[in-house]
């Protein structure tokens, strides 16, 4: 054999050689290609396979680091998930911003790129927070291959050494292929959770569907219940059993004053016993919008919804806590309850009008006294199951006159059912049996005042035996008098108020004139001087006009109080001492005083 058929020879031995290794490289990628390919087929956990293909890439491409990029199409940031080598805790969390590094290069050339000294890629492209992740790492090379699918980018999948490595051709085409198997990983996890977000969506969907439809069956069922309730006559406890088996729920109906008039569902909670102020506050609101209101805080009470009919309001329905929560449809079947119970309330309220009226004028022909109407008063009482000549006893309310006839009918439910309650000359009227019932006179007058939701005056005569006109006509002096001095809010007894009384009948203007005529002036002059002449004037009258016992009474030398009198004489006139001129001083002076008292001065 020849020299020169030794060294081709040599040539071709050598040549095998390498193609041998490249087949058995190439033998050893396409293996771990397919083991990709088989873990995509079983794919369960989709970071965990991501992981194993970061892994083996690693391991193929015997890099010093290899780590994943996954690309936000919202902000076009690439956040690194998953690393192969790394020491760096900042590259493992490093993100990459729009347009920076060579991972936006790929991600805008959808191909792969690739940098032999990363210290001398483009300056443009550098930033400060990939450049110091990087140099923490050491890295020196990398290259860039895009994941993708038709119409996105997913991500970037790098390998990089930390010495200076040109990358050949084929290590590129492979290390596309695992980019290629990475894509498919987190297009499939994308498709993952989007199915499972759209089955959670259909299924919460279903639900919603469902229970719109329970609600909707179960309004149904309220409605021809309540329809065959107000037929049936049966006021507003079979409303409130209607809404209470509905809803499964205690269902309370209070009237405008808070009184109970219907329950279903008991024991009542607490909170529909004493209406906290979280429930007042979802009355007033629904009220106003005449809508089901949910009460906020641990009152007991779950929602209410006011009887309406216009501006009237009638009462409130009260909810309590129950098993699942009132939907749209649910409130609404509770408006629309109300909406029946304010109905019933109109109807109620016509025959208590009608009922009103006729008590009204029995009560005017009673208090009138007409001797030639008694027989006919005696038959009316006696129908209503009233005997005329046991009633001894009257009670007398001042009331605004568009709440008197509510005040009325308040009035009647808490007194005794054989009382007469009616209006009369401008106010509320009772005449009972003081003997068989002895009511309390304040709770009933706050009662009132709760009802109207405006202060109210009560006026008590002594007990009057066969004569209640003579009763009457004192209870309505009494009344004008206090109404006069602006009083209101309190209980008051005529005897109390009878020296004043008997005297002046008078409105609150004609007692304002007569009271600035005899001492307005000295009332005007200590306001202007800062002194207290007016109480030098009271304490005079009440001391019998003494000027000896005014001075005692006030621990004054009599010269001083010699002094003011003399100053009282210029001011209200050298004779306002005479008998008749004092009289009408001194009757003055007391109502100023009984009027300051009342007010509180």
């Amino acid at each position: 054999m020849t020299q020169d058929d030794a060294a081709r020879l040599a040539d071709e031995v050598d040549r095998l050689r390498r193609e041998n290794t490249r087949l058995r490289r190439r033998e050893h990628e396409l293996s771990a290609l397919f083991a990709s390919a088989r873990e995509l087929a079983e794919l369960r956990d989709s970071d965990a396979v991501l992981a194993r293909l970061v892994q083996r890439a690693h391991e193929m491409m015997g890099a010093d680091v290899t780590y994943l990029s996954e690309f936000d199409p919202a902000s076009r940031e690439l956040r690194v998930r998953e690393t192969a080598g790394s020491v760096s805790a900042a590259f493992q969390q490093l993100r990459v911003p729009a347009g920076a590094g060579l991972a936006s290069a790929v991600v805008e050339s959808r191909a792969a790129q690739w940098v032999t000294r990363y210290a001398e890629y483009p300056s443009d492209r550098h930033e400060a927070g990939i450049d110091d992740a990087v140099s923490a790492e050491g890295l020196v090379s990398i290259l860039g291959v895009p994941m993708l699918t038709e119409d996105e980018v997913l991500g970037v999948l790098f390998v990089a050494d930390r010495e200076e490595h040109d990358f050949s051709p084929e290590e590129i085409a492979l290390f596309q292929a695992l980019a290629d198997h990475a894509s498919i990983v987190l297009q499939t996890a994308r498709t993952l959770r989007d199915l499972r977000r759209s089955e959670d969506e259909t299924r919460q969907a279903l639900d919603d569907l469902t229970g719109h439809l329970t609600e909707r069956d179960r309004a149904n069922t309220v409605h021809q219940e309540l329809v065959h309730a107000v037929l049936a006559g049966g006021g507003f406890s079979p409303v409130a059993e209607t809404l209470s088996t509905a809803l499964g729920r205690t269902v309370a109906i209070v009237d405008a004053s808070g009184r109970l008039i219907a329950a279903a569902g008991l024991p009542l909670p607490e909170g529909m016993v004493e209406l906290a102020p979280s429930t007042l506050a979802a009355i007033d609101e629904s009220r106003a919008s005449a809508h089901c209101v949910v009460v906020s805080g641990a009152s007991g009470v779950h929602g209410v919804a006011a009887l309406m009919a216009g501006p009237q309001y009638f009462g409130t329905m009260l909810l309590g806590e129950g098993d699942f929560e009132l939907g749209a449809v649910d409130r609404r079947t509770v408006e629309r309850a109300a909406q029946v119970g304010a109905l019933l309330a109109l109807q109620q309220e016509a025959v208590a009008g009608a009922e009103h009226r006729t008590q009204s004028e029995l009560v005017a022909d009673l208090l009138d006294a007409v001797p030639e109407r008694r027989a006919d008063v005696e038959r009316r009482v006696r129908r209503l199951g009233v005997d005329l000549d046991r009633l001894d006893a009257l009670l007398l309310f001042v009331v605004p006159g568009e709440h008197r006839a509510n005040a009325a009918r308040t009035l009647a439910l808490s007194l005794d059912q054989r009382a007469l309650v009616g209006e009369y000359r401008g106010f509320v009227v009772a005449c009972y049996d003081g003997q068989a019932f002895s009511p309390d006179v304040e709770q009933l007058r706050a009662r009132l005042a709760r009802a109207v939701r405006h202060p109210v005056l009560a006026v008590v005569p002594p007990r009057s035996p066969g004569a209640l006109p003579a009763a009457a006509s004192q209870a309505l002096r009494t009344a004008r008098l206090l109404a006069a001095l602006g009083t209101d809010g309190v209980t008051a007894r005529t005897d109390d108020y009878l020296p004043y009384s008997a005297v002046l009948d008078a409105d609150e203007r004609s007692l304002a004139t007569f009271l600035d005529a005899t001492i307005g002036a000295v009332r005007r002059y200590d306001e202007t001087r800062g002194t207290d002449l007016l109480g030098t004037l009271r304490a005079f009258v009440r001391n019998n006009a003494s000027p000896t016992r005014t001075a005692r009474a006030l621990n004054f030398h009599t010269n001083t109080i010699l002094q003011r009198l003399a100053r009282l004489d210029a001011v209200l006139g050298e004779r306002w001492r005479d008998d008749e001129q004092l009289f009408r001083i001194g009757l003055a002076t007391r109502l100023d005083e009984l009027s300051e008292r009342l007010h509180g001065g």
